[in-house]
């Protein structure tokens, strides 16, 4: 049997470590979060040219935290469990409880005191089951058909205004994209809001959704 040092033990967990310490890699992982990508749409998403995108998810991938499957000529990513998207919303969640620049930062983001919902998720999923409010996501239809809050209707940010005569007047809509880093349901809310309707937003995502055991429908 081989002898295995501690030091070594460690190093196989820094791996990990490494393979998060990179502000785009944690960003493609929250977008992988959100179902599998191919490298062209993730380095669209994320701002990146191809060569850099593929770099980082070569590390990413190094580390086991996504895998591939070819298509034809196109590579689609996507994580290798849920519990790597786990393993962001853990990492992000203790940086908002310790630093106190990022929880200045998510302030800042903030459009106005009153964007958030004030209901608990297990409030705003009776509501929507019964037609009280309508739940809306702002993110791309493909992010929306991976896996989406349940009763809620697929409005990406980039066709809403289209869509206004969809929703009730009289009733309070609730948008959401992709976790408390995402500025798409901030921006749905401002329009929404301009066209006379009631509307917040809520911080979480299909991530934060899943984590705290709630469904999510596909």
């Amino acid at each position: 049997m081989p002898n295995i040092t501690k030091t070594q033990l460690y190093e196989h967990v820094a791996r990990i470590g490494k393979a998060l310490a990179s502000p785009k890699r944690l960003e493609l992982i929250e977008l992988l979060a959100q179902g599998e990508k191919t490298v062209d749409l993730l380095a669209m998403q994320t701002g990146m040219d191809m060569r850099l995108a593929s770099a980082h998810l070569r590390t990413l991938r190094e580390a086991r935290l996504v895998e591939t499957r070819r298509e034809g000529k196109f590579i689609h990513y996507r994580l290798s469990d849920r519990d790597v998207a786990r393993l962001w919303m853990n990492v992000r969640e203790v940086a908002e409880e310790h630093l106190v620049e990022l929880r200045l930062a998510l302030d800042q983001m903030a459009t106005s005191p009153d964007v958030l919902s004030p209901e608990s998720r297990d409030s705003l999923l009776a509501k929507a089951s019964r037609g009280d409010i309508v739940v809306i996501d702002v993110r791309p239809d493909a992010e929306y058909a991976a896996g989406h809050l349940p009763h809620a209707r697929s409005m990406p940010l980039s066709e809403l205004r289209k869509h206004l005569a969809e929703l009730p007047p009289g009733k309070q809509i609730v948008a959401y994209c992709r976790g408390p880093f995402c500025l798409m349901s901030d921006e749905a809310v401002s329009l929404l809001r301009r066209r006379g309707f009631t509307a917040h937003k809520i911080a979480d995502g299909v991530t934060e959704w899943q984590a705290s055991g709630l469904p999510i429908e596909h």
